[in-house]
């Protein structure tokens, strides 16, 4: 491994990393797995789901905002750290209507595969129940709102080619939801369907007739556990992510 410029300690291994570079980001060229939802490839950092909250300094930081400095030293790994990302997840899973075993993504949803990381159980929150609409007006996109965890990776990542956004957010507090821009063209194409599901972590957004082509056990997450390509430099199956309409 080329050696950077910084060096840092993760849960006392020393690695090194670029400059500018987000802790999350140093953390994977270094194979060390650090849980993200929200963050994606080469999208800016939005910091939404704190799934990859870590201990810097005494302090809680998520990391995929967190950009390293020499000598830094983060804490990622502890039953601290563990539990509150658990909490997290549950959180994510009560505040929404997530029935796995039906679900189009089950098997590929990070979401899923990260409490199964995490040893989710019974949550320790009340369910919500929250009554929430699918919306299925599209040609090729289903926008299921009770699964959407509000990453904004669609948002910030499917794009019509003049660089307008496709998808936003409407209402406010616990009526928020995703939507698309039905005035733009490139809304209502396969490809953008196919863009829109790909980046989607959870099963929030479904293409038309793409849904449940892979059989069990060879799904993403039926092959490797989530985490297992960062952590061993396994790739993973699961195809293009190409979010560009």
């Amino acid at each position: 491994m080329e050696q950077g410029t910084i060096k840092i300690t993760i849960d006392d291994k020393e690695i090194w990393a670029k400059d500018g570079q987000s802790v999350v980001e140093a953390a994977r060229e270094n194979h060390i797995f650090i849980p993200t939802l929200c963050d994606y490839k080469s999208l800016k950092p939005a910091g939404t789901c704190r799934l990859c909250t870590v201990k810097i300094g005494g302090r809680f930081v998520s990391a995929c905002t967190t950009t390293v400095s020499n000598g830094m030293k983060v804490e990622n790994e502890s039953s601290e750290i563990k539990d509150i990302r658990k909490s997290l997840i549950e959180m994510l899973f009560v505040e929404g209507n997530h029935m796995c075993p039906s679900c189009e993504k089950s098997g590929n949803c990070d979401l899923q595969a990260l409490a199964y990381r995490y040893q989710m159980t019974a949550p320790r929150f009340p369910f919500s129940f929250t009554n929430r609409r699918l919306d299925a007006s599209l040609p090729h996109l289903i926008l299921e709102h009770n699964r959407c965890i509000q990453c904004l990776r669609c948002v910030r990542g499917v794009r019509a080619k003049d660089g307008r956004d496709l998808f936003g957010f409407v209402d406010r507090g616990a009526k928020i939801h995703i939507t698309v821009d039905k005035t733009v063209e490139e809304a209502f194409s396969e490809k953008t369907a196919a863009a829109a599901m790909a980046i989607c972590p959870v099963g929030a957004l479904i293409q038309k007739g793409g849904a449940y082509q892979t059989p069990i056990g060879d799904r993403k997450y039926d092959l490797h556990p989530i985490g297992s390509e960062i952590e061993s430099n396994i790739e993973q199956s699961g195809g293009s992510h190409d979010t560009k309409s």
